[in-house]
C-alpha cells in the first residue's frame, strides 16, 4: 500500500472526487437521501481529500464555524488509519485558523473513533437522516 496523505481540496476542481466518495459512503451505503447530502455549506467549507498514491479515498469538510463534517472513507480503505490522517489534517487546519474548538455530529458507532482524537460526547443520542448520532466537541 502506498503512503496515505491528505491535502486541502479545491471545491471547484475536486468536486467530482468529493462527490464520488460521499455518494459511495453516505448515499449508496447508508441510504442518506441525495438532497440531504448536498447543501449550501459545501461552497463555504474547506474540503480535504485523503489519497493512496494519487487516488482519492476519503474526504471531510471544515466549516467556518469550526464544525467538521462529511468525514468519509471508501469501504476498501477502512481500518487503515485513513480516517485518523484525515481528521489530523482537519483539526490542524482548524487550529491554524484559530478555531481552537471543533465540533461535529458523529454517527454513534463512530463515537469511539472521535473520542480517541480528543472529542467528547455532549448530547444525548438523536436521529439524523434515520441514523443514530451524538454531538461531540474538542478543545476549549
Amino acid at each position: 500500500m502506498n503512503k496515505i496523505h491528505v491535502s486541502v481540496a479545491d471545491w471547484q476542481k475536486d468536486i467530482a472526487e468529493i462527490r464520488r466518495i460521499r455518494e459511495a459512503v453516505f448515499i449508496a451505503e447508508q441510504s442518506v437521501p441525495p438532497e440531504l447530502e448536498w447543501d449550501a455549506d459545501d461552497a463555504d467549507a474547506v474540503h480535504f481529500l485523503a489519497f493512496e498514491g494519487d487516488f482519492p479515498i476519503g474526504t471531510a469538510r471544515l466549516l467556518p464555524s469550526g464544525e467538521i463534517g462529511r468525514v468519509s472513507v471508501l469501504k476498501d480503505w477502512r481500518g487503515l488509519k485513513v480516517g485518523d490522517k484525515l481528521m489530523e489534517a482537519v483539526i490542524g487546519a482548524a487550529e491554524k485558523r484559530g478555531q481552537t474548538k471543533q465540533f461535529l455530529s458523529a454517527q454513534v458507532y463512530a463515537a469511539p473513533f472521535y473520542e480517541r482524537l480528543g472529542f467528547k460526547i455532549v448530547s444525548e443520542e438523536f436521529l439524523e437522516v434515520g441514523i443514530p448520532h451524538v454531538d461531540m466537541v474538542r478543545g476549549d
